[in-house]
């Protein structure tokens, strides 16, 4: 079935290669569009909360390989998400993932922000819609475009844990906190100082030049042709990525990640009357990777446990066992040498890259649209009708080579003044397997179809009309993995129904209606229709009479609107509704008499009147061109409620006796609980020519809150209720300092996290009851998950004869976050960080910034408290690039049109007080990519 789609559209996209036709241009200019739901519209005209990007401009001016370039810079209200909810990605109308798509394919995007503007996209959009748009042939003569780039990636910061004698001397230090006797003897302390024998006394370095490279690069090669005349349009577009990996050690030395993609499109005039649109993509993934998780471990291995190799010219060839155990393994390394390892360690990353095998990564996509659109003016002036099909595939799978390896513990003594190895302990099978096999393999298959009739008229030169009626719908199948098991239950599925009705009078004044009706498979029978409505006002006040004299003014347009959309996007599950038991993991036991049994429980009960969530919004907006054109604004103000969201909670709905126990409930599935969200957008920006310099500055940002407006929740504190408080609101405890002595932990509430002593973080007694519990976490900020409460960008554009300079940026202000990861909670035996340093001691008690150390998990320090609390406020400088267009004689009377060569930097600076912290990664780490390239028109 999926070849066949595979197959016929290749079939058709080909054909119509060769097809003459045509496509009538649009009258207005195309920058003066823009993609909406199923349609387009004026820019003058917009009347919804819709924010664009010309991606095809802003690639001449900044390279990038996303889709989604720029978007945190240029657009207020989006942040990763919009208005601080995951949005719906459409490409070319189909749901995909961005990612399917570079930055060289896009034409541009739309950014869709309120209700109003996503409603005809049923459910799964109501939460915000980013529609990107790709590039598509001109009526002009074929041209081709090439552009290439290299860059390289350097690694930002590493994280600095210390050496092994450090860690045994500071992990003596834990064991008498605690104690216990100390594990290390100061010989072997020494002797790891010195240097002395580094297989007898290892000091692994995770990030030293023997596992890293200094950086690793990237390269990528885009190819475009495009043109047309008056019967057909056509575009191509080809490239590939490559890229290489920072870790050098045995089989990373080959990894690599490739990208092959080729997408194109046709537009031809079928008929006077009708027109026909194939689009086709295909992306090949290749990625080559080691075995282990290296950076995973990197950040928990201790220096000292083991050395990755142990030389054989060290071993004692008295040793019957030792010699055996070489002249039998099938994994001696470079002849020389052995693994290291531990009966708790019997595999480590070290080995896997130099032992285990290989893994080779394939995805495959096949992207395929068609699409018809007829003029029926014939039968009704103004009338259209457009129909699109389109099918996706992606396959993945992986293509593997695993071995499994011995490695051996030694025992170590001085023989003739020397170290030697004087027994070996194996752990694990040494084996040799020559075989590739295939590993896992998936795919999943998305299918959309959409129909519409499109109505639009002038009447008496001022009263434009226009219409849409429009059926969607997609699914989307995630199919059998290698066990040949479907990994999805149910299709992941959206089809509604929409129409749109558009008033304008002379382009002053505006009413728009939006609506849908909307089914879901989720809900139970009698419950899985509804109806979303919106409806959209606008007034150009710069047109009025009173309006005539304000000369700083040159367009001023006022919006707003009131939606009430209907989605299933948050029931994650299907048949909520219905009640279930279980027999797995938990029974009640019944007796009668002296018969009896277990039974299964029941997980939840039945809910036959589970219904949709809904996003209620008003929004309120306003567009402005200001002093002749130098300053540009858009501002949207938003609230809306989210009611509906589902709770199974024991509280004060359903009688307590409904929860049996942690594992068993008959408390249903119910639509209680309800979120706000609320804040500020805008987008703010000026043009302005100096002499030989044209300067374009960008400013955009959002203000936003949210509240939990009501909650299914019981608590013994008024200050624990969610219900008041932010979406975000972050919970801890209040840090008072250290315990500094016995006296000072007896005087004060009783602290409930394990035993606690002197030189443990100590808390504050919110209640006043004596104890210190979960009870006396109360908010300590918001941690802005969704948004922060401020967010904003900024890009400049400063163009001088032919170079031209682009820069842009983002940041926030106004959440929190916790310093939790591993690099600053030293848990148990995990490797201490130069942080430690500040421990607290007798000596340092006064000046200590870090508890005391200890052997345990740390269960009193290691939580969330204002002692590990930062604010999370910087500006990042995203992008910055330089470029010299060649002026246009310069290859005059030759096949080059034009050229470009730029150089620039990704991720280049972050300014914020907490820069080490926010630049640090424990796992693979954030780097600077420097580029250079040349974009060449033939």
């Amino acid at each position: 079935m999926n070849r066949k789609f595979i197959y016929i559209g290749c079939t058709v996209f080909a054909m119509s290669l060769f097809h003459a036709g045509s496509i009538q241009a649009q009258e207005e200019n195309k920058d003066s569009l823009v993609n909406v739901a199923f349609g387009t519209v004026a820019q003058k005209d917009l009347t919804h909360a819709i924010s664009t990007v010309n991606t095809s401009e802003l690639t001449k001016k900044v390279n990038s390989s996303s889709s989604l370039v720029g978007l945190e810079s240029l657009i207020g209200g989006y942040t990763g998400s919009i208005w601080g909810q995951e949005a719906l990605i459409l490409v070319d109308g189909v749901p995909r993932s961005a990612s399917n798509v570079r930055a060289s394919e896009v034409e541009n995007i739309s950014v869709m922000k309120d209700a109003a503007a996503v409603v005809l996209y049923g459910s799964r959009a109501a939460k915000g819609v980013i529609l990107i748009t790709t590039k598509r042939g001109k009526n002009e003569p074929m041209h081709i475009d090439v552009r290439g780039n290299a860059g390289i990636n350097i690694p930002k910061s590493y994280p600095k844990y210390l050496d092994s004698d450090c860690y045994m001397t500071l992990y003596n230090e834990a064991c008498r906190n605690d104690g216990l006797s100390e594990k290390y003897n100061t010989s072997d302390i020494y002797n790891t100082a010195m240097g002395a024998n580094p297989y007898r006394y290892p000091n692994i370095d995770f990030y030293s030049s023997d596992y890293l490279r200094k950086a690793y690069y990237n390269a990528d090669m885009t190819g475009e042709v495009y043109g047309g005349n008056e019967r057909t349009h056509y575009y191509l577009n080809f490239g590939m990525d490559y890229s290489n990996d920072l870790l050098k050690y045995g089989e990373s030395k080959n990894a690599y990640n490739m990208r092959f993609n080729v997408r194109g499109n046709v537009d031809m005039t079928l008929a006077s009357w009708l027109k026909a649109t194939t689009n086709a993509a295909i992306v090949y993934t290749n990625q080559y990777a080691g075995r282990g998780n290296f950076w995973g471990v990197a950040s928990t291995l201790r220096p000292n446990w083991f050395a990755p190799l142990l030389p054989i010219d060290m071993m004692d060839t008295n040793v019957s066992q030792i010699q055996e155990y070489i002249a039998n393994s099938n994994h001696l390394i470079d002849g020389k040498y052995l693994l290291g390892g531990t009966s708790s360690d019997m595999t480590n990353p070290f080995a896997d890259l130099l032992a285990a095998g290989y893994v080779k990564e394939k995805a495959r996509m096949f992207m395929f649209d068609v699409s018809l659109a007829a003029d029926l003016g014939s039968l009704l002036k103004g009338l259209t009708f457009k129909t699109s099909y389109s099918v996706d595939y992606t396959s993945y799978y992986s293509e593997a080579f695993k071995e499994t390896y011995a490695v051996y513990e030694p025992t170590w003594a001085q023989v003739n003044g020397k170290d030697m190895i004087v027994a070996l302990k194996k752990h694990n099978e040494d084996k040799k397997d020559p075989n590739e096999y295939i590993g896992k393999s998936t795919y999943d298959q998305t299918m959309t179809f959409s129909a519409q009739f499109d109505y639009a008229r002038t009447f008496e030169k001022f009263h434009n009309v226009a219409a849409t009626f429009m059926g969607w719908g997609y699914q989307t199948q995630k199919s059998a993995d290698e066990n040949h098991e479907s990994s999805d239950y149910h299709r992941t599925s959206n089809v509604n129904l929409g129409l749109r009705a558009s008033y304008n009078y002379n382009h002053k004044y505006y009413i728009d209606f939006n609506g849908a009706v909307i089914h879901s498979a989720k809900l139970p029978e009698g419950k899985r229709n509804a109806f979303s409505p919106a409806v959209t006002l606008g007034w150009r006040i710069s047109k009025e009479k009173f309006m005539e004299n304000v000369d700083f003014i040159n367009d001023l347009k006022v919006t707003a609107s009131y939606a009430k959309l209907h989605q299933d996007l948050d029931i994650s599950n299907y048949y909520l509704y219905k009640g279930t038991f279980s027999k797995e993991g938990y029974y009640v036991q019944w007796h009668d008499g002296t018969a009896g049994g277990w039974t299964p429980v029941s997980k939840r009960g039945d809910n036959p009147n589970l219904d949709f969530i809904t996003r209620k919004e008003f929004r309120a907006g306003i567009d402005a061109t200001l002093f002749n054109r130098l300053l540009r604004l858009n501002a949207n103000y938003f609230k809306q409620d989210t009611k509906g969201l589902l709770t199974q909670g024991a509280s004060f709905i359903h009688p307590a006796y409904f929860a049996l126990g942690s594992n068993s409930s008959f408390m249903p599935w119910i639509n209680y609980n309800e979120d706000r969200r609320s804040g500020f957008d805008f987008s703010l920006s000026a043009n302005k020519k100096f002499g030989d310099f044209n300067v374009t500055l960008g400013f955009n940002g959002m203000v936003y809150s949210s509240e939990a407006l009501r909650r299914d929740e019981l608590y013994d504190e008024d200050y624990q209720f969610r219900k008041g408080r932010a979406l975000d609101a972050s919970y801890g405890y209040v840090c008072e300092g250290f315990f500094q002595d016995q006296t000072d932990i007896d005087n004060h509430a009783r602290q409930t996290f394990g035993t606690v002593k002197p030189g443990d973080l100590k808390y504050k007694d919110i209640n006043e009851d004596g104890v210190i519990d979960n009870k006396d976490q109360i908010e300590l900020g918001k941690n802005g998950w969704a948004a922060p409460p401020f967010s904003f960008g900024l890009n400049l554009t400063v163009k001088w004869k032919n170079f031209s300079l682009f820069a842009m940026g983002s940041g926030q202000t106004g959440a929190i976050d916790y310093k939790s990861s591993s690099y600053y909670w030293n848990r148990g035996t995990s490797k201490f960080s130069e942080i430690v340093w500040g421990r607290w001691t007798e000596e340092t008690k006064d000046v200590a910034t870090y508890p005391r150390l200890t052997t345990t998990n740390g269960d009193n320090n290691y939580r969330n408290s204002t002692f590990w609390m930062y604010k999370r406020n910087y500006f990042r400088l995203n992008q910055a690039q330089l470029t010299y267009d060649f002026p246009e004689n310069t290859f005059k009377g030759t096949f080059i049109r034009g050229l470009s060569v730029y150089c620039g930097g990704n991720n280049l600076l972050t300014i914020s007080k907490e820069r080490k912290h926010l630049e640090l990664s424990t796992g693979s780490p954030q780097c600077r990519n420097f580029y250079a390239g040349f974009k060449a028109a033939f």
